[in-house]
């Protein structure tokens, strides 16, 4: 059973700017928006998103809020939950799996402090909607999913959605992807009990490791690797699901 979305009264408002800014640029622009709108009626809830959750929030890097406005998050959510994709809290994919709050996703992309054509290892693919914000960017996106049911459907999503800038593993991600490293930057969307060593070793000097930590109680932590060793700053306490080695 298909989905049909009708933007609620506030997307209709941020439409209705978003077509009066297009106008002031010209009939084309205006007619381009028109025409994505009716191709996909989420684009104001999506519009109501970045603008409600992140912006607001303090999150101000464009090139993170561009990507949040161009990824359909509703596609990487059970069908049947699509009409929730794009509301402030996780939501189900499966196999005991989330997929992240939108803000904590736009949080986590701003603190690897990207700028584009980085190479970024992605741990726990999950749904693959980082990995598509991640892409959106600019990054070449290497990603590693333990759940080998969550990952290929994950990657035929992203098929779809012709994300041709991911490289994708069925594994565990405690051992990182070796021969593929350094990585400017690795970010992790599930909480081990302590920072995996290993996935340290395999930044590149300067690069940054941003991922949860911990068991019931989680900091968001940033790690950078020094020439010298790594300074770690803790970001805010969080909630993951925890980061596994296998799958009974």
């Amino acid at each position: 059973m298909s989905c049909k979305r009708v933007p609620s009264p506030i997307g209709w408002a941020l439409v209705l700017a978003m077509l009066s800014l297009a106008a002031l640029s010209g009939m084309a622009d205006m007619a381009a928006f028109a025409q994505k709108l009716a191709s996909d009626p989420f684009t104001a809830d999506r519009l109501r998103m970045v603008e409600t959750q992140i912006f607001a929030r303090g999150i101000e890097e464009e090139n993170v809020l561009e990507a949040m406005r161009s990824v359909p998050r509703h596609l990487f959510v059970p069908e049947g939950l699509r009409d929730q994709a794009y509301v402030d809290f996780p939501q189900r994919i499966g196999s005991g799996q989330t997929i992240s709050q939108p803000y904590m996703v736009a949080l986590m992309t701003a603190l690897l402090n990207l700028e584009g054509g980085e190479r970024i290892l992605e741990i726990g693919t999950g749904s693959g909607y980082q990995a598509a914000v991640l892409s959106k960017m600019g990054a070449i996106v290497y990603t590693i999913e333990i759940r080998e049911e969550l990952g290929k459907q994950a990657r035929e999503t992203l098929d779809r959605l012709e994300h041709r800038n991911i490289h994708y593993r069925i594994g565990d991600g405690y051992q990182g992807w070796p021969e593929e490293a350094p990585f400017d930057a690795i970010v992790v969307t599930a909480a081990p009990p302590e920072i995996p060593e290993r996935l340290v070793e395999q930044l590149e000097v300067g690069g940054r490791l941003v991922i949860p930590v911990g068991r019931y109680f989680q900091d968001l932590m940033v790690v950078t690797k020094r020439k010298d060793g790594v300074t770690k700053q803790r970001v805010a306490a969080v909630r993951f699901v925890p980061m596994v080695t296998d799958v009974e």
